[in-house]
């Protein structure tokens, strides 16, 4: 089953992410932006939440001027799903009257949105950041741990490295001091064939 992100602004300015699984939060189907609701659904209890839009699975966003749960590409003038501006020798330039026809979202949630953004409207006992603060706290260490893993074993090779290094010295040490003892052995093998071709 798809999930739901929910995107939770504050009175603060402060913006939180939620994600539920759509089988505990069917009661929102069939809601309309505008539209409140009780947080408890989503683990906020005692806040009330305004849904002031959101976006489907294919990044289309809902229109609160559209209703149903309908997809359309629509003509529009500057707002939501379109800026109003267009890309000239690679500058944005702002352009009165400029229209384009783009896909949009209805109104009404449904099981093929993913995204809901929110506004608190009353606020709960407990402040947002003590409920969900704690929750990604408790997942960071976790990712720590896997983390920490991987850089024990890194630190581990070199260890293993320095040996290898060292056995690698010796040998290139032996191979010059054997080179020295042939190169001092052959320039005497050499005249004697030398001489040899003289005769």
């Amino acid at each position: 089953m798809a999930v739901f992100k929910f995107v939770v602004g504050s009175k603060k300015g402060k913006c939180y992410q939620i994600e539920k699984e759509q089988k505990e939060c069917e009661a929102l189907f069939g809601r309309k932006i505008g539209d409140t609701f009780s947080a408890g659904l989503i683990g906020l209890e005692g806040y009330e939440l305004k849904i002031t839009g959101g976006s489907d699975k294919d990044g289309s966003p809902m229109r609160p001027d559209l209703n149903g749960t309908v997809r359309k590409r629509i003509v529009l003038t500057k707002g939501i799903g379109f800026s109003g501006k267009k890309l000239i020798r690679k500058k944005v330039v702002k352009i009165k009257g400029l229209r384009r026809r783009k896909m949009i979202r209805g109104n009404t949630i449904d099981k093929d949105i993913t995204q809901i953004n929110c506004v608190v409207v009353k606020e709960g006992a407990t402040p947002l950041d003590k409920i969900i603060a704690p929750k990604e706290k408790e997942a960071k260490p976790a990712e720590e741990k896997k983390k920490e893993e991987p850089t024990k074993e890194k630190e581990e090779k070199p260890k293993d490295e320095k040996p290898k290094a060292e056995k690698k010295e010796n040998k290139e040490a032996e191979e010059k001091e054997e080179g020295k003892k042939e190169e001092k052995g052959k320039p005497a093998k050499e005249d004697k064939e030398e001489v040899k071709h003289d005769k």
